[in-house]
């Protein structure tokens, strides 16, 4: 049984209008009803007679993924993606296709949803010559070239596999969230895990709002929402700010922000549409009070989907601690895409821990795609 790409996108815009959170596809209906169906799709890569070897290939499908797609493509290099099927619980796209309305990407003067966004990319990225399949690569093999890639399903079966000469590692990161109560049907609608994306809409400015966090991402949220909404609570589990000095200065001294130590939000309340309230638990007393905002950030940080290469086979030479830190968060070469091993380039916000937007993951893309086409004139044999 076959579900096509285009069915799988019809399936995860139908949660999305019904209000059911691709990021928590059991809460859909739709995607129970079709699960036995998609489960069954076809590979398109391994079929037992043959194994497909790709001079690139590409494991993610958000801004960074694409841009890759698109410049290897344009550069003759015919590359496949694998663009992930609820890889990490998230629709094939990455976090933009969580979010609602883009105001800050380039090209879009009165903003673009993010699915809408996504779909152009994706589309552009078939129209340069890319093959995408709908399928999420869960087995590496980094130990030699050609690289070796198992889709999901075909990881115990060591002869279902893809070759790569070159692989671009761009899987994102996924933001934290806590999944309090009434979050599943106001994420998006007064709920969001990027202040920098979305503070700047029409709905928060002016507004009470609010950010759960207590670290540097938290902090730098906090401030950054002043320059929009009229209070801006910080909600901190603890009585101290793990934050930086100066980060921890900033917001105990800004007139607009008020801390609220000891306190952790467990509800979300709204009209039904929008997001009004929050209700929050003191963490010593258990005591429940009610706060009012029409906005709430999550800044509690990212974890970036590194899985399929803290688990991979590494060649003898290398180290997991030359290819990601403590943090998970990949590590490359200063002013490239570069890693530890020939051949494997990351890009967007699996490595990026600072900047995490769609236009700089983008550029890194591009970036990864260049040095890829690079690195595979230097060493075709």
């Amino acid at each position: 049984m076959y579900a096509s790409p285009s069915a799988i996108r019809y399936l995860h815009r139908s949660c999305q209008v019904l209000r059911y959170p691709i990021s928590r596809p059991l809460f859909c209906p739709l995607a129970f009803a079709e699960a036995v169906g998609i489960a069954a799709m076809s590979t398109g890569a391994s079929t037992g007679e043959s194994t497909p070897h790709h001079k690139v290939v590409i494991v993610g499908s958000g801004p960074a993924g694409h841009t890759a797609a698109i410049y290897t493509a344009r550069a003759n290099l015919k590359p496949v993606m694998y663009e992930g099927f609820l890889a990490g619980g998230i629709a094939a796209g990455g976090q933009l296709t969580t979010t609602t309305e883009v105001e800050n990407y380039p090209g879009f003067p009165k903003g673009i949803s993010g699915p809408d966004l996504m779909q152009k990319f994706r589309d552009q990225s078939e129209n340069c010559g890319a093959v995408i399949h709908t399928e999420t690569i869960t087995r590496l093999d980094l130990s030699e070239r050609p690289f070796k890639l198992w889709t999901e399903g075909n990881e115990g079966d060591d002869s279902k596999h893809v070759k790569a000469d070159s692989l671009i590692l761009a899987t994102g990161a996924t933001a934290r969230r806590l999944f309090i109560k009434g979050e599943d049907q106001y994420w998006n609608a007064g709920m969001s895990a990027c202040a920098v994306c979305d503070g700047p809409a029409p709905i928060f400015r002016n507004q009470n709002l609010a950010v759960v966090g207590g670290g540097d991402s938290a902090a730098e949220e906090a401030t950054f929402l002043t320059k929009y909404g009229a209070k801006v609570y910080l909600i901190h589990r603890r009585d101290k700010l793990r934050a930086s000095k100066v980060m921890s200065d900033r917001v105990m001294n800004h007139p607009k922000i008020e801390i609220l130590w000891n306190k952790r939000p467990v509800e979300a309340k709204g009209d039904g549409k929008l997001l009004k309230g929050l209700v929050i638990e003191d963490t010593q007393t258990g005591d429940q009070s009610e706060i009012q905002v029409n906005g709430f950030f999550y800044g509690i940080g990212h974890d970036p989907n590194t899985g399929i290469i803290t688990s991979a086979k590494l060649p003898s030479d290398v180290k997991t601690s030359d290819l990601y830190g403590e943090d998970k968060y990949m590590i490359v070469q200063p002013g490239s895409t570069y890693t530890k091993i020939p051949g494997l380039f990351a890009a967007g916000d699996v490595y990026d821990k600072r900047y995490r937007q769609a236009i700089t993951a983008a550029g890194s893309g591009c970036a990864a795609a260049l040095d890829c086409e690079k690195w595979l004139e230097e060493n075709e044999s």
